[in-house]
């Protein structure tokens, strides 16, 4: 049998925050906000962010890398979809993800927001069909863990 070329992963990620939901969700609904833990970086420069936060409404993120990289001047693009959204409980985004002009994945990733006594605990899922010169799920998750980290930060500014 031929080797399939498409990897499908899933994984969870969860992280605790002690704030309220309204301010997590928050830093996903707003675009300042959402661009500076999601979208800045040390490793490339953003060309181009946009945020329409509505079921329906579009996010694109389109990043060059910079020198000093493994793809220096390689041009990553994200284009997000919102597919749902439940104001401070859930947020449902389609993505896919091109690198250097090939399509490398499509994920679904569900953002939970959960209550508790000390703030929120978010849960993520994630599913994904990674293509022949993605990053992979390896490495997908990483980044979100880092940003998971950047938004920690971004939450107590």
């Amino acid at each position: 049998m031929q080797e399939p070329s498409v990897v499908h992963s899933t994984f969870t990620i969860e992280r605790s925050y002690p704030k309220a939901p309204e301010r997590v969700f928050a830093a996903f609904a707003d675009a300042v906000k959402k661009r500076r833990w999601y979208a800045e970086g040390d490793h490339h420069n953003i060309e181009e962010y946009a945020l329409d936060f509505r079921v329906g409404g579009a996010e694109t993120l389109r990043s060059r890398l910079k020198e000093g990289t493994p793809f220096p001047g390689a041009v990553i693009f994200y284009d997000n979809r919102f597919e749902d959204i439940v104001a401070n409980e859930r947020i449902v985004i389609a993505s896919t993800m091109t690198f250097a002009d090939k399509r490398v994945s499509t994920t679904l990733v569900t953002i939970e927001l959960l209550e508790t006594g000390e703030g929120t605990d978010l849960l993520c899922t994630h599913q994904g069909a990674f293509f022949p010169g993605s990053d992979g799920p390896q490495f997908r998750e990483a980044g979100w863990r880092k940003l998971f980290d950047r938004l920690g930060a971004e939450l107590d500014k």
